[in-house]
């Protein structure tokens, strides 16, 4: 049916404004620090076939609940619940990810459904967190809970709400924060029936596909007449699994583009991993992949003003089509295979695609990589005796835009923050001794990567370290030019005998008072460094963002004096002809960094011993 555009207006506001009461609710009620506190969730409103109605953050989807419950026994007041990674259909990626769902009943009829899913602090398996470095199976990794009926008409199912509590290191904080979930999703639940009320059952269901079309059409209209039609292939790595040697391991991607459909092809990709590197996305369609990685595309907006206006909900699948490899691959690997670290290729897929869509526009408007999560924390017990965990999610540095810089410090998950260091210093027995931006960790470009995190923290007590974290060789890629970010590390006691350890680690002990020096990613930078305003590289000196080293040996910028920041015009044309006038070609497309030659090397030695 046609729909009133001031309607469809109103029930369109109306959505995006119930998903951020909800993820408001959720922030107020709960009690882990991982949701409260770092905003580790995400709330999506889906339709009653399923479909992801609101554009503005990835969620879960509802199809494994519809899957085993039929719409038509659904009641008032029912929860479902799970968080099996094989059973998720694709959306759920570690077992830490508890899934709450609450039906909407219009007239007796289900017509939209209200899902929040967020990282708990723990749910059981080998080590405190439920993420463990070496896992070779799932479950090692803590409790599977595929959908299950919550609460029926409003009463819970005590038996299985005790074992969830059971099985958990935390179970205060883990039940407080599934009573949070629940009680906001009801509350939007309601909100939605509201929208039913006033608009009735016709009109509303309207306006739902209409904001689908309108997102596959906008998609088909503005961005894809920006990639050229054919095939590009790319590929992209995960250095290592936690279990086996470093090595490469590939996902590869070849993109086939016409003017109706992009195919994303992810046959060729290297088999699941012995490690918990793998993600199982290979469900519904790949309909939460394709939801996952189409935001790139918004990147080829004319300009980031657009880009900000183009949610990608459901209709984007429209567009889209995935072809999985067969069982046993990275991207589709067979159970009961480990998942934890799926982190890993999942961020992978998204600059798989963004790599892809590189070359198909060469280099055009497409930012460089980024590699902007990785989970870090501490166990033991307090002076008190008391057991304490301590989970956090670092960020890292986006990649370089064709308009501007990367942002320093971002998350993956929108809205997300780091721990100030009064709340940690005041929960747990550490001392925060630095907490600041990484010095020339962004990429060299004409518009630079974003900066990462270093992070110093004290122990006052022994503790056990738990780490996972990628792009510990590799730097996230620059492009169009641009230089590859640093990478990640993780030092203790950086002063004296220092321990590098690499990136995926389940309870590295420490004394007390050890340091431990967390230093993320930077973004890669964007385009020649050369040709980054020299003004421009001052400031970032003056800032302390780029040393005065890097500024020469990186951007060709010579100062007029060893303290301040004035350019030496003439000196730095000169410099800058000079390196022009050395470099052997043109600048490459993509850069991967100088660990690159190195993991070649070891994953071509691993190769001839498996021979």
């Amino acid at each position: 049916m046609a729909v009133d555009p001031i309607v469809l207006r109103i029930v369109e506001e109306a959505l995006n404004s119930i998903e951020r009461e909800v993820e408001a609710a959720i922030e107020r009620t709960s009690r882990s620090p991982m949701i409260r506190d770092q905003h580790d969730y995400r709330v999506g409103i889906h339709d009653a076939r399923c479909r992801k109605l609101t554009g503005r953050s990835y969620s879960a989807m509802v199809d494994p609940v519809v899957r085993d419950f039929p719409l038509s026994q659904m009641k008032q007041g029912d929860v479902y619940f799970f968080n099996d990674v094989y059973l998720s259909e694709g959306s759920i990626g570690h077992l830490p990810d508890l899934c709450t769902t609450v039906p909407v009943l219009y007239d007796g009829q289900v017509v939209a459904f209200v899902q929040a899913f967020g990282h708990h602090d723990d749910i059981g398996g080998a080590v405190p967190g439920s993420m463990p470095g070496t896992a070779v199976t799932c479950f090692q990794e803590g409790l599977m809970i595929p959908p299950i009926k919550l609460e029926d008409a409003g009463v819970r199912n005590e038996a299985a709400f005790r074992i969830i509590c059971r099985n958990t290191r935390l179970p205060e904080s883990v039940a407080a924060d599934i009573d949070s979930e629940i009680a906001a999703c009801r509350m939007g639940a309601g909100r939605i029936a509201a929208l039913f009320e006033r608009f009735g059952a016709e009109t509303t269901l309207a306006c739902f596909q209409a904001i689908l079309d309108r997102c596959r059409d906008t998609f088909l209209r503005e961005i894809f007449p920006k990639i050229r039609d054919g095939v590009v292939e790319w590929e992209d790595y995960v250095e290592h699994d936690g279990v086996s040697e470093p090595r490469l391991h590939a996902l590869r991607l070849r993109m086939t583009k016409t003017p109706e459909k992009i195919t994303l092809d992810f046959r060729g990709t290297d088999p699941q991993a012995a490690g918990p590197i793998n993600w199982p996305a290979d469900y519904a369609d790949g309909r939460f992949l394709i939801k996952w990685v189409a935001p790139v595309l918004r990147s080829l907006a004319d300009t980031p003003e657009r880009a900000a206006e183009l949610n990608v909900n459901e209709g984007i699948c429209e567009i889209i089509d995935v072809i999985f490899p067969e069982k046993g691959s990275l991207i589709s690997p067979e159970f009961p295979a480990a998942t934890n670290a799926r982190s890993f290729v999942l961020l992978r897929s998204m600059g798989l695609l963004a790599g892809a869509v590189a070359h198909a526009v060469e280099g055009a408007r497409m930012p460089a990589d980024q590699e902007t999560i990785r989970y870090w924390g501490l166990h033991g017990h307090d002076p008190d005796g008391r057991f304490f965990l301590w989970r956090e999610v670092l960020g890292g540095g986006s990649g370089g835009r064709w308009y501007e810089d990367g942002s320093d410090v971002i998350h993956i998950v929108p809205d997300s923050r780091n721990q100030p260091a009064e709340f940690a210093e005041t929960r747990f027995p550490v001392v925060i001794e630095k907490l600041g931006l990484r010095q020339d960790s962004g990429g060299p470009g004409q518009r630079r990567g974003g900066l990462g995190y270093e992070k110093d923290v004290r122990l006052l007590v022994p503790a056990r370290l738990i780490l996972t974290a990628d792009r510990v060789r590799l730097g996230c890629y620059g492009v169009n030019g641009g230089s590859a970010g640093a990478p990640y590390q993780t030092i203790i006691n950086p002063t004296r005998e220092a321990d590098t350890l690499d990136g995926l680690v389940d309870g590295h002990p420490l004394e007390q008072g050890a340091l431990v020096r967390i230093v993320t990613t930077g973004g890669g930078g964007w385009g020649d460094p050369l040709e980054r305003e020299p003004e421009r590289v001052a400031k970032d000196v003056h800032q302390g963002l780029v040393s005065r080293q890097a500024a020469t040996e990186d951007y060709g910028v010579v100062f007029v004096s060893d303290e301040g920041v004035e350019v030496d015009a003439g000196a730095t044309a000169a410099l800058r002809a000079e390196r022009r006038a050395a470099r052997t070609g043109s600048l490459p497309l993509i850069d991967r960094g100088p660990g690159y030659a190195d993991m070649l090397a070891r994953t071509e030695a691993w190769r001839q011993r498996q021979a």
